[in-house]
């Protein structure tokens, strides 16, 4: 079993898409989801692999989509692909732990984003207009403070450089109401879920995003499901209102890049051994505090 794998190419695999960190694959009436070992930071992907990002990276969205699916379908159809017909032995082992078999579901045009936490550019925006999409928040909070309640702040989903933060009246105009009014009722469901599970575990999980797609005509979520990547993860015990926080995440890689005076457009730097330790305990440790082992 490999334990890096940076890019995902077999003989007979048919290599539908690559994003930044996966590499998608169709087969015959579905998909098949490989998480790499790939990080990207400011939109640009580095030439230093993470050893097991990606294993991390699916067994939390397989244990999250466990937990939850009673509350919220989704597209979850095989783990196991020694259940995939006409898959190579030598994809089977390379990919064991970080691919899934998923239903081709028609994907939102949203990325929907919750905040139960004042964080990020949450954060930014709040100290320039007292609001985030559109949404009035109380005066006078501080870096980090939880929100009254949670809120759904959805974005667009950009091919290149970054997404837009949109009104829900602007999400409405662009997913339709039926389908941006479901995400948010779904989206902040599991982020509800999300958020209790992990607190009882020492965790908070400050922000999230989710993406939604169709499939014979039920919404259902598909993608990663409240993984480092996708979610601000902090350690409750350290937890402090009025300051930034430290997340399970790639935040050394950030810190790291940005002394670096690098201009952020690729290629991105190499990373040093020690970046890379950090970063990869920072997203094994999330795995076992939520659900044990690794």
């Amino acid at each position: 079993m490999s334990e890096t794998l940076s890019y995902a190419e077999f003989p007979g695999l048919r290599l539908w898409k690559r994003g930044k960190v996966r590499d998608i694959f169709a087969l015959d009436g579905a998909l098949m989801i490989v998480a790499t070992d790939r990080i990207s930071v400011f939109d640009v992907v580095l030439p230093t692999p993470i050893p097991e990002k990606g294993r991390v990276l699916t067994q939390m969205t397989l244990g999250w989509l466990g937990l939850t699916k009673d509350l919220v379908p989704n597209h979850l159809i095989a783990a196991e692909l020694s259940e995939v017909q006409g898959l190579p032995k030598e994809a089977q082992e390379c990919l064991a732990g970080r691919a899934m078999v998923v239903r081709a579901a028609e994907v939102t045009p949203l990325e929907c984003v919750v905040r139960g936490y004042l964080a990020g550019d949450g954060w930014k925006s709040y100290q320039e207009s007292g609001e985030i999409c559109g949404l009035r928040l109380p005066r006078g909070m501080v870096e980090s403070q939880e929100l009254p309640e949670p809120i759904f702040t959805p974005t667009t989903k950009a091919e290149s450089g970054h997404d837009q933060r949109l009104t829900m009246e602007e999400a409405v105009v662009l997913a339709g109401r039926e389908t941006a009014e479901q995400c948010r009722e779904r989206a902040l469901a599991l982020y509800r879920f999300a958020r209790d599970y992990a607190y009882e575990r020492g965790l908070i999980v400050a922000d999230t995003k989710f993406e939604f797609g169709r499939w014979e005509g039920e919404l259902m979520v598909v993608d990663e499901v409240l993984t480092p990547d996708s979610s601000r993860f902090w350690d409750l015990s350290d937890y402090e209102p009025g300051r930034a926080q430290r997340s399970f995440d790639k935040q050394p890689v950030r810190d790291y890049t940005e002394g670096l005076g690098w201009d952020k457009t690729a290629p991105g730097p190499e990373l040093p051994p020690e970046v890379v330790r950090q970063t990869r305990e920072r997203y094994l440790e999330c795995q076992r505090r939520l659900f044990g082992g690794a």
